[in-house]
């Protein structure tokens, strides 16, 4: 369903959903389900350019043949931590690894120097010696056994397959070689982009420090909001992008294991942790998940020059790595986004209210309700009580059931519908100025 902003007087072509946030009367809709990660990656090994979902731990050894801890996962295992959905999509395709054994060859079931960890075992099976028992270890782990007598039938499993004609031949253990990860060149991260539009999800992680790719993210992200009416957030490293929908990540961590993650490493965590946070909270001050230390650690001068940046970064308060501060990138306001937009727990808010409208209008509004005075009045009570929600919840606050959701009566004629919404979003407490008084 299309969406987007809007100019009064200017008619769309296609039915959908257009709503301008204004500083004025800051919109708000129903909390929907959050928490999901879209993070591109340059591993050794999985599906090429499709988008895996990871939502326990032992599905990111099943999808990548690595544990959430290898060094390899470390974008997910961090976007993982706060994320309850993770999709994972493999940038990079790289060549397979493969042996030969006779008659018999194996193929690694994706590109990728992983496929070089593959080893085939094949011994002759204790109840029938006309058989074999054909083994598939990977990093010496057993991950798969399958008995026969001839190569036809073995079947491909989760990491090889096997190809070749007669007898299956004994091998006391032949290794996979050849495997490489290839080489990611702008247009996979182009691809990405692309392919990222018919999903659905909160937060979009762009770990990269290319410049060049930078400035199309932002690019990205603004017509995705602005014009596709998709009320995503984006997170990268070192990104001016002056916009409440991109997160600005300016330093890393050291983890307690003594990994030290760079801004473009820590910004998985970001994503993660915004797009697990819910409408009625805030990342200031949130710890970071066994993180040791900042990296690096800034002085208050340099953490104040970097707020009025609209730089998203962590400090350590002599206990603990936190959020200094859940802002995004916006840091020039106007009369229709003033300071407030640059808080992301009011964008949470916002977004909410466009992602959950659109979703309900789509299924049970557009192209089902007259539009007239009993239409427009049942429109008006769903809105109302979706506001009315969302302040028992503390999303938003002082919320006007007769004069906070306004149907435009000489607009909303034909299959036209204008209306406005007030909303006003809770901040969380951030700064607190007590005076003691000595008696």
């Amino acid at each position: 369903m299309p969406g987007g902003t809007f100019d009064p007087g200017v008619e769309k072509e296609r039915a959908g959903l257009y709503i301008n946030f204004k500083a004025a009367a800051l919109n708000r809709i129903t909390s929907g389900e959050r928490g999901t990660v879209v993070i591109p990656l340059i591993t050794d090994w999985g599906q090429h350019k499709t988008f895996i979902d990871i939502e326990e731990e032992g599905q990111v050894f099943s999808n990548f043949a690595h544990d959430i801890n290898d060094g390899e996962m470390l974008l997910i295992r961090e976007a993982f931590k706060n994320a309850k959905l993770v999709k994972g999509y493999r940038l990079n395709a790289g060549t397979p690894a493969s042996a030969t054994v006779s008659t018999m060859t194996v193929t690694s079931h994706y590109g990728g120097t992983r496929g070089n960890d593959i080893i085939v075992k094949s011994d002759v099976n204790v109840l029938d010696n006309a058989k074999k028992d054909v083994e598939t270890y990977l990093d010496g782990r057993l991950v798969d056994t399958q008995t026969g007598a001839n190569i036809s039938e073995l079947q491909p499993n989760a990491y090889v397959t096997f190809s070749g004609d007669g007898a299956i031949p004994a091998t006391a253990g032949t290794p996979l070689t050849g495997g490489t990860d290839g080489v990611v060149i702008n247009q996979d991260w182009t691809d990405f982009l692309s392919a990222t539009e018919t999903q659905y999800f909160d937060v979009l992680a762009y770990p990269t420090t290319d410049e060049t790719l930078k400035a199309s993210f932002v690019t990205f992200i603004k017509r995705m909001r602005d014009d596709e009416g998709k009320k995503i957030v984006g997170v990268a490293p070192g990104l001016a992008g002056d916009y409440e929908g991109i997160i600005n990540v300016k330093n890393g961590v050291k983890l307690n294991d003594g990994t030290m993650l760079e801004a473009v490493d820590a910004v998985a965590w970001v994503a993660g942790a915004s797009a697990g946070a819910s409408i009625t909270q805030s990342l200031t001050y949130k710890a970071y998940d066994s993180a040791a230390d900042a990296n690096p650690r800034y002085t208050n001068s340099q953490i104040i020059a970097a707020l009025k940046a609209g730089e998203f970064l962590f400090i350590h308060d002599g206990k603990k790595v936190k959020v200094e501060k859940d802002i995004n990138s916006l840091v020039t306001y106007s009369q229709d986004k003033n300071k407030r937009f640059s808080k992301n727990r009011v964008i949470r808010v916002l977004d909410a209210i466009n992602n959950d409208l659109q979703s309900e209008f789509s299924e049970s509004y557009i192209g089902k309700i007259d539009n007239n005075a009993d239409g427009q009045a049942l429109l008006k009570d769903a809105v109302n009580l979706y506001l009315e929600t969302l302040e028992e919840a503390g999303a938003i606050k002082d919320f006007d059931s007769q004069n906070d959701f306004i149907i435009d009566p000489v607009l909303s004629v034909g299959d036209s519908v204008y209306a406005t919404i007030g909303a006003q979003p809770v901040d969380s407490m951030e700064k607190f100025y007590f005076t003691v008084r000595v008696r």
